[in-house]
């Protein structure tokens, strides 16, 4: 089981996210930090920008999804909603928690590190088994399938 989770399908992931959390999180501290908008403004700001890249990426590179439909992008959109809110949700209140001696900005630059880390691991387990299940998917191939060669 632990070997399908992490195939490559996982690495490809983990490649989209490279770029998504550089734009994703550069985006959320820039307006948290420079532009002084609040915790939830400024987290959500990199979800959405973050989402956009993310759908098409994993969509096509991937998870090579073949479905065209309006519910293959509100499974997204769901997902990621749902993964925001609990990760975020969970995370400001662990951290206020956890660093009660510390400042606010300290307490919402932890609990923004945080729901990040949250955030990718429900998203992905969303991703991959919800948003763009097997079934969608185009087939791969590789040096193991030699049902072709006949």
């Amino acid at each position: 089981m632990l070997r399908k989770l992490f195939d490559i399908h996982f690495w490809k992931f983990v490649l989209v996210g490279v770029a998504n959390t550089l734009l994703g999180s550069g985006i959320m501290f820039l307006f948290y930090n420079v532009f002084h908008l609040s915790y939830w403004v400024s987290s959500a700001s990199n979800y959405i920008f973050g989402s956009i890249l993310s759908y098409f990426l994993n969509k096509y590179f991937t998870f090579q999804s073949r479905e065209r439909s309006r519910g293959e992008l509100l499974r997204f959109a769901g997902n990621i909603t749902l993964c925001y809110l609990v990760a975020y949700g969970a995370a400001k209140p662990l951290m206020r928690r956890l660093l009660a001696g510390a400042g606010a900005t300290v307490q919402d630059n932890v609990a923004m590190l945080t729901g990040m880390c949250l955030f990718v691991g429900l998203n992905y387990l969303g991703q991959r088994f919800f948003v763009f299940p097997e079934k969608n998917r185009k087939k791969e191939t590789g040096p193991a399938d030699d049902s072709r060669k006949t």
